[in-house]
């Protein structure tokens, strides 16, 4: 098996920097911004019109750009270095892990999940819990954790989103072209994409197979849309979440079984698998199977699938866990069972909800039930959760329930906007040379108190700027599509002020998210918005899922609020938020809004990606937040639950922390013009969230507290496990 770049489509480009078509088809120039830029000087203008998506931009850029590249002394020095920084960091006993952990048993971990946001050009994400993943294995690749990755090959992706004159989301389908992309197709002996068949389904279900090379890591991607396939079996990867249960049903059978079976038939070994959610856990089924095939006492082997299973849970919201009902796991599981030397009820029993009994299969009880190693996200989401699962252990008392928690990070080289990036440099080189290999260790972030107010806040005010052009920007290409109303722009944020203090909320329109809340009292905010001295505007982004009726009502209130002409234009709803959108967000706003009913929040990402830029975060003390916050490095809320006279009382304590701290301090200027208490918040905020929330601390802690154990596991008796039982990790 194996992938090949078809160099035959690049003959265009000349020898001498033929290496941006190996760079382009790895994902290790999405967080490296010096190589991001060796292919925007080849064609600016086609790097924009891509996407920033190099494949297609090498593809349709003509054969004398590439010329003149070769034959530019500057460009050449550039590319020499850049190709060299590449091909280092590619050697794997250059990394953190191989240093750390010289081990003579193999450590691989097989990591699953039903989405993976990586870059735009690649939209096979929804959300945060995507993002997540994404920044995981961006992690694994940068510390050396041998690590193989499984998701989908969404032909659709998630939605596009487009807004509706009347506020309405109106979902929109856009195929990705997969050639023209940086993704590959893996190659059986005879050189055709390879095709496995996802065991024991009848009727048969085959998933093609492709490849994302993410740095060191490779990520698999299962698709459904190939002849093989019956008609209905083709569309099991369109899009992420299908509406319709048997469609999310298949789905799940085709991540965890027939993800576990493209493995097996590469021929990956791994030691472990690790879950991102309960979506890829039938691949647990699976692993069970195949050593029931071969031979393993029954006992032996579920005690080894579970010892070798780590399960990540990211919600506490119940209506997000999936659960199937007995008829329709009848359907696709009453020919599997038997192989795993269980009854039916016994089956069932392994997905059975202690909150419900009888209601059906549900995914993260399965999923508790056959793992080791469970964590929650967050401090506080870790508690919940062993509250939420303790009737799964009924013997144990409350605090003895194994779900651990490990608080999500988020992957700094990715959200580090390259500005800041280059004002760290400036102030860290000369005292942590290798800050970007150890930037989560507090100590070096001690710096930015050394960096003049007058440059962080003019870096600032620049991504500021750089973001209101973008919307700008956005709003110019519908409105020439669509030729808005003159409300609709307002609404868009075309009027938005460069100057004013500007509060960010961008998330999935989820009911316990609120993002309304800010609107519970319109006098109120009529006032604060409409300061004269004061002024006070809010940019608000996100999309609904396709299913979510409620959600798609809150985000139309939303948007017919910024049409409202007595905000004056300082309410804007940006539509189709991804990627990129966040980006420019987390970067430019100056505060990031969060205000989830408290409890439900499991962690939450965005406002660490803000954070460490320098925004302030304005939150509800749930998630990470709880753990980030220290009185100085933004505000926090307390919170109450949903009840009318209790978030009435949320939204009061919002409006007095804007109109009476947040405003005043923002506006609160040298004869410079410069806020330097609020600077002195922004330091303050980068030194506490950039090394304590960063996606090394993360996946250090996973390393730490699971992996080696489950790896241990792996071995059996008698195997060799040096350097795994005493782990020397700088923390």
């Amino acid at each position: 098996m194996k992938t090949e770049i078809p160099y035959d489509r690049f003959a265009h480009v000349p020898e001498r920097i033929f290496g941006v078509v190996d760079l382009a088809y790895n994902l290790w120039w999405s967080w490296h911004s010096s190589a991001s830029v060796l292919f925007k000087l080849l064609n600016r203008a086609e790097w924009k019109m891509s996407r920033h998506n190099p494949v297609r931009m090498l593809l349709e850029t003509p054969p004398r750009f590439f010329e003149r590249a070769a034959a530019n002394p500057e460009f050449l020095r550039r590319y020499d270095i850049i190709m060299h920084r590449f091909r280092q960091y590619m050697e794997p006993r250059t990394s953190w892990f191989a240093q750390h952990y010289p081990g003579r048993v193999p450590l691989t971990i097989a990591y699953f999940s039903s989405e993976f946001g990586l870059h735009h050009s690649l939209p096979f994400y929804a959300g945060g819990l995507g993002i997540l993943a994404g920044d995981h294995i961006k992690a694994s690749s940068d510390l050396g954790v041998p690590t193989v990755a499984v998701g989908f090959m969404y032909a659709e992706g998630y939605l596009h989103q487009h807004i509706e004159a009347d506020g309405w989301q109106k979902n929109v389908a856009e195929i990705l072209d997969r050639d023209a992309a940086p993704v590959l197709r893996v190659l059986d002996d005879d050189g055709r994409q390879l095709v496995v068949q996802v065991p024991l389904i009848d009727p048969p279900i085959y998933v093609a197979v492709w490849k994302v090379q993410v740095g060191r890591v490779p990520l698999y991607l299962l698709d459904t849309h190939i002849d093989e396939n019956l008609p209905e079996n083709r569309s099991i990867s369109h899009r992420l979440y299908l509406k319709e249960l048997e469609c999310r049903l298949r789905q799940e059978v085709v991540l965890g079984i027939g993800g576990r079976k493209v493995l097996h038939t590469l021929g990956i070994d791994y030691s472990a698998v690790h879950l991102n959610e309960g979506h890829s856990a039938f691949a647990i089924l699976e692993r069970l199977r195949e050593r029931l095939v071969a031979g393993m006492p029954p006992d032996q082997a579920r005690e080894q699938v579970r010892g070798t299973s780590v399960f990540t849970t990211h919600t506490p919201v119940p209506a997000a866990h999936d659960v199937f009902p007995e008829d329709l796991m009848a359907k696709y599981f009453r020919g599997y069972c038997p192989s795993l030397d269980l009854s039916w009820d016994e089956f069932m029993a392994l997905g059975e909800d202690p909150h419900n009994p009888g209601a059906g299969f549900n995914m993260t009880a399965f999923a508790l039930r056959m793992s080791r190693f469970h964590n929650g996200v967050s401090k506080k989401h870790g508690e919940v959760a062993r509250e939420m699962w303790q009737p799964l252990w009924p013997d144990l008392p409350l605090e003895e329930v194994p779900i651990d928690a490990i608080t999500n990070g988020v992957h700094m080289p990715t959200w580090l906007n390259h500005r800041i990036e280059g004002l760290f440099d400036r102030h860290m080189d000369s005292v942590h040379p290798n800050w970007r290999e150890d930037y989560d260790n507090p100590a070096i972030w001690e710096v930015v108190d050394e960096i003049p107010d007058e440059d962080l806040w003019r870096e600032h005010q620049w991504l500021k700027m750089k973001l209101f052009s973008r919307i700008r920007e956005r709003k110019r290409q519908k409105w020439a599509r669509h030729r808005d109303e003159p409300e609709n722009l307002a609404a868009e944020g075309l009027m938005l002020d460069t100057s004013a203090l500007t509060i960010g909320f961008a998330r999935r329109f989820a009911e316990y998210k609120r993002a309304n809340l800010i609107f519970e009292d319109l006098n109120r905010l009529d006032r604060i918005v409409n300061n004269r001295w004061r002024p006070v505007q809010f940019i608000f982004a996100g999309k609904a899922h396709p299913a979510d009726e409620h959600g798609k009502r809150l985000l139309q209130e939303i948007y017919q609020y910024a049409q409202d002409p007595r905000f004056g234009g300082r309410i804007a709803f940006v539509e189709d938020y991804d990627e990129r959108l966040a980006r420019y967000m987390v970067h430019g706003v100056d505060v990031w809004m969060n205000t989830p009913i408290p409890l439900m929040e499991a962690s939450g990402t965005s406002g660490m990606k803000a954070g460490m830029n320098g925004v302030l975060n304005l939150s509800v003390l749930d998630g990470w937040w709880i753990e980030g916050y220290n009185g100085r490095n933004g505000w926090g809320i307390e919170g109450r639950a949903a009840y009318t006279g209790e978030r009435r009382e949320d939204a009061n304590t919002l409006y007095d922390l804007i109109e009476n701290e947040i405003a005043p301090l923002y506006y609160s200027r040298s004869m410079v013009d410069v806020p330097h208490r609020w600077v002195r918040m922004m330091k303050e905020s980068i030194k506490s969230i950039a090394p304590q929330f960063c996606s090394l601390r993360m996946l250090k802690d996973y390393v730490t507290h699971y992996y080696p154990s489950v790896c241990m596991y792996a071995a059996g008796p008698g195997r060799q496990t040096a350097g795994l039982e005493e782990p020397c990790l700088p923390r």
